[in-house]
């Protein structure tokens, strides 16, 4: 069966916590696990403003969100870092998949919805990741996201590479 994209619901949450430890040790990622704070907050953010599950054969499989940078958690940070206005941006945000899942497509597709979205809401996409050369930084720039800026924040284990704010900007073909 193909994997659908749909708009994530309340009753996904305790499967996608499920699928989130599960893939920790594969991708560090969160960063910290166990988490100091319960898992369905690190998944449902403030600022949060679509959010979507990839399922296959009624399996959640992945998930990613959009969240408003003004005012966010990252904000001060991406615009000490970038020296660029956080004004205008969109954030992906909580993109994962399924343990065992990786390089299926399944993130591709996530990622491009959110992006979709941020641009049909006229904002520029941006993300941050942990180390722009580990799998994850390599797959946004294989995408041509580029890096912006760097950041050191607390919550970053220090055996891991710094933050890097990525920004996706418009296609531009020449004439």
């Amino acid at each position: 069966m193909p994997v659908t994209i749909r708009e994530r619901r309340p009753d996904d949450l305790p499967v996608l916590v499920d699928l989130l430890a599960a893939q920790q040790p594969s991708t560090s990622y969160p960063q910290r696990w166990p988490l100091p704070f319960p898992p369905e907050e690190f998944l449902v953010r403030p600022g949060e403003v679509a959010a979507w599950v990839a399922v296959e054969d009624e399996a959640v499989l992945g998930h990613v969100s959009v969240t408003e940078l003004i005012g966010g958690r990252m904000a001060g940070e991406w615009e000490r870092a970038t020296g660029l206005s956080a004004q205008g941006l969109g954030e992906v945000s909580v993109l994962f998949v399924a343990d065992g899942r990786g390089g299926s497509g399944i993130g591709s597709v996530l990622l491009d919805t959110a992006v979709a979205e941020i641009r049909r809401r006229g904002l520029t996409p941006m993300l941050d990741v942990v180390g722009e050369d580990t799998g994850a930084g390599h797959f946004y720039r294989r995408r041509g996201w580029r890096t912006v800026g760097t950041a050191r924040p607390p919550w970053l284990p220090d055996h891991r590479p710094d933050l890097a704010f990525m920004l996706l900007e418009d296609e531009r073909v020449d004439a």
